[in-house]
């Protein structure tokens, strides 16, 4: 391994910036460490045939933590929403269970929303506040700065003389920083833009998520909850099978025997979770109305 491959890995990190959301360091490019040749010019050359063939990949996928802050939103609204419109159907009033159903997706979405953008905020305080004792110990302890470079190369089993020569460069350079974040401390600056769009995601998808096992109830009547609930357990198990199914093939695969089994797994799992929440709901509404009922039947009889 080459100092000129070291440099051409490590061009691929921009500079920290002073948290500025022009800079948009989420993305991460893959890089692979070529071996054939030492000359500056191949290096280069390489390295900058990686990034942009990076680039063209980065750009077809979707940001992995907008995928996450989805799964959470309709994770969280496929299973309660719909374990409180079961409950509310054990009423066997239409209306208290689009009320109440609408009531708890409009407020469970903000909080859930609020969450994730108080979330984003604490990570950029975060990396605001390691980046800054990361400059402070540059400044006050050089010493210190120049053994975590070294510890960094460490698990690569570099030559020695090729970590004292990168130490000593990275020692001095601008990007010491940068490389201390992404290499030490291992964040990457978020975008300007991430609380905002993790609070988007987050109660979008609870609100997607739980309105579908609300839909049954406006097309029955005003005493048609248990008919509707009917459809709504229907519909909320093929919902719930297909994004267990969706989300565990989503991180395994969706090819393969292998994959295909685990995805069943998965689908299985989001089903018997809703269930026993809905069944839970269901079993509590019913105890209480069941309470009250006898409670009522004492009061009528003294």
């Amino acid at each position: 391994m080459s100092i000129s491959s070291i440099k051409g890995l490590l061009s691929s990190y921009s500079p920290v910036s002073e948290f500025s959301p022009e800079h948009d360091l989420e993305k991460e490019y893959p890089l692979s460490l070529r071996h054939e040749s030492d000359s500056e010019s191949t290096a280069g050359s390489s390295s900058s045939v990686c990034r942009e063939g990076a680039e063209k990949k980065e750009s077809k996928l979707i940001d992995g933590r907008i995928v996450s802050d989805a799964i959470i939103g309709l994770s969280d609204g496929m299973t309660v929403p719909f374990a409180l419109t079961a409950g509310l159907s054990a009423l066997g009033d239409t209306k208290v269970v689009v009320f109440g159903g609408m009531a708890e997706l409009i407020a469970g979405a903000i909080s859930m929303g609020l969450g994730g953008y108080l979330g984003a905020k604490s990570e950029e305080e975060s990396y605001r506040a390691t980046l800054k004792e990361t400059k402070q110990e540059i400044q006050n302890d050089p010493a210190s700065v120049t053994d975590t470079i070294a510890d960094v190369f460490a698990p690569y089993d570099l030559p020695s003389e090729l970590v004292v020569e990168l130490t000593r460069h990275l020692s001095t350079s601008p990007m010491l920083p940068s490389f201390l974040m992404n290499f030490h401390h291992t964040v990457q600056e978020p975008s300007g833009s991430r609380a905002w769009v993790c609070a988007l995601t987050i109660a979008l998808g609870y609100f997607i998520g739980g309105f579908v096992p609300l839909l049954p109830y406006f097309f029955v009547g005003p005493h048609g909850a248990f008919y509707a609930l009917q459809w709504s357990i229907a519909t909320m198990v093929v919902a719930l099978f297909l994004f267990g199914y969706g989300k565990t093939c989503f991180v395994s695969g969706w090819k393969g025997s292998r994959n295909i089994r685990r995805g069943l797994i998965g689908g299985l799992q989001m089903v018997l979770v809703g269930g026993v929440a809905a069944g839970s709901a269901m079993g509590l509404v019913k105890g209480f109305q069941m309470l009250a009922d006898a409670h009522q039947g004492q009061h009528d009889h003294q």
